[in-house]
C-alpha cells in the first residue's frame, strides 16, 4: 500500500499516542494493556515499513521528528519502569525452577 506525506505523518503522530497510552499503562502496572498496545504499535510500524519511503519537507518533517522524539522518550521511560519487573519476575522464575530441582532431588 502507498502512503501519502499526510498519511506518514499521521502514522506516526498515531504512534506517539500509542507509545504515551504505553507509559500510562505501564505506570499503572497495567501489563496486559501494555502489550495490548504494543500490539497496536507493532502494526503501524508494519504499515510505515511495507510503504514506499517518501520525503517529507517542513512542516510534516518537524511532526514526523517530534512524533519520533516522543515514542523513544515514552520507549526510554518504559524501560526504565519495566526493567525491575522484568529483574523480580526473572528471579521468581529463578527461584520456583531451583525449589522444583531441589525437590526432585531430595523426592521432596
Amino acid at each position: 500500500m502507498q502512503m501519502t506525506s499526510e498519511d506518514i505523518v499521521e502514522t506516526y503522530e498515531i504512534m506517539a499516542v500509542i507509545s504515551d497510552q504505553m507509559l500510562r499503562a505501564a505506570n499503572d502496572n497495567d501489563w496486559d494493556r501494555l502489550a495490548l498496545l504494543e500490539q497496536q504499535h507493532a502494526l503501524h510500524l508494519r504499515q510505515l515499513t511495507s510503504s514506499e519511503p517518501q520525503p517529507l519537507a517542513g512542516a510534516q518533517r518537524v511532526k514526523k521528528v517530534d512524533a519520533i522524539r516522543r515514542m523513544l522518550d515514552a520507549d526510554r521511560q518504559i524501560r526504565d519502569l519495566t526493567t525491575p519487573w522484568m529483574a523480580r519476575l526473572s528471579a521468581m522464575i529463578g527461584n520456583t525452577s531451583t525449589e522444583r530441582r531441589v525437590a526432585r532431588a531430595y523426592g521432596i
